[in-house]
């Protein structure tokens, strides 16, 4: 792939200073670039490789002081989304299967539409239907009445159970269980555990993608849903019932008990836990290894175990960091008023200090 710097200003409403001509044919992170490259400059950490890089151009925001001639600048008001951008629309890879053999794993009464690829070993059980231009990978297993629409692409040992609804333009990364049993037991009078069947569903909404090693937990009744949009980290558990609501980010090894509803537009860093049949509100952002204990409505950041307001919760954690000087403090000011409390003694009692006669 080659393209020149007035395509990827066109394509950014970049502002080009420099060699309008210079090719580029790859992308890469300031610190790694080589000539021929794009890079960018988002975050002022990043701002000590700008001196070094060998990058040919370089994203930046407007008014960037442009003091190496050896570089061409591109100015936009936002270098990590015009990067993405340029990443998606040049870059994007394309997926292919090889040594296709659908002959013997999908079952007769299946349906799969046009340009459906399936790789090796990939088995689609009856009353499935597979919409256009889907793409399966190797070792994948759709259980029976899975329906997948067009454009979804799913990638090796994926297990999907059945009765699961994947929309369009939906990615799922290798590993990924959908739709097996929640965790759901009762116990007898003998304190022995039986198990809930488990009759609900799993939805995955329109341009949903689902990390490496993810589960996701089929409905005891209804359906477990992740909504439009919304983006699966590595290694997160959604347990049964739990609705992921649209444009919702969720990092890795966060785990979501049973029947926990989270709004529009959240975000979840690494490692949160959430525990069962609470909500979380629309626009919240929590942030990596808080544990929320009970709902949350107000739009902000929240952190700790249990999570609260992230302003309240860093003021508290300051207080703690702090508690061993405290500690050193409060002797000294208990020696100074026992002390004081001697000295007032022997103020208010003149005789006590003199020898007996």
């Amino acid at each position: 792939m080659t393209i020149s710097l007035t395509e990827v200003a066109e394509l950014t409403g970049g502002k080009i200073t420099g060699d309008e001509n210079i090719k580029i044919t790859n992308l890469a992170k300031i610190e790694d670039a080589n000539p021929g490259e794009l890079t960018f400059l988002y975050l002022p950490a990043y701002e000590k490789y700008f001196a070094v890089t060998k990058a040919s151009a370089i994203l930046v925001k407007p008014g960037f002081n442009k003091i190496r001639r050896d570089i061409a600048y591109i100015e936009v008001n936002d270098p990590n989304k015009a990067f993405s951008k340029i990443l998606i629309h040049y870059f994007s890879p394309e997926f292919s299967l090889t040594g296709i053999d659908i002959s013997a794993s999908v079952h007769p009464l299946s349906v799969l539409g046009k340009n459906v690829a399936l790789g090796k070993n990939v088995v689609v059980s009856a009353g499935c239907r597979i919409n256009d231009n889907v793409k399966i990978f190797h070792n994948t297993v759709l259980l029976e009445n899975v329906v997948v629409d067009e454009g979804t692409i799913i990638f090796q040992n994926v297990s999907i159970r059945e009765k699961v609804r994947i929309g369009k333009r939906v990615i799922i990364h290798p590993g990924a269980v959908i739709g097996s049993d929640g965790f759901g037991f009762f116990t007898d009078e003998k304190g022995v555990y039986h198990k809930i069947p488990q009759i609900g569903i799993v939805v995955l909404e329109d341009d949903v993608e689902i990390g490496a090693n993810v589960t996701i937990d089929r409905a005891a009744l209804g359906a477990t849903a992740i909504k439009r949009g919304s983006k699966l980290d590595n290694l997160v558990q959604i347990a049964h019932n739990v609705v992921v609501g649209e444009d919702t980010v969720i990092s890795a090894q966060t785990g979501i008990s049973g029947s926990t509803k989270i709004g529009n537009h959240c975000i979840l860093a690494g490692q949160v836990g959430i525990i069962g049949h609470i909500e979380i509100g629309d626009n919240i952002i929590v942030m990596a290894q808080s544990g929320i204990s009970k709902s949350l409505s107000k739009p902000g950041q929240y952190f700790g175990s249990p999570a609260k307001e992230a302003k309240t919760a860093m003021r508290q954690e300051a207080y703690i960091r702090s508690l061993p000087d405290y500690l050193e403090r409060i002797k000294q000011l208990e020696k100074q008023v026992k002390l004081l409390t001697e000295e007032i003694k022997k103020l208010s009692n003149p005789q006590s200090g003199k020898p007996d006669k």
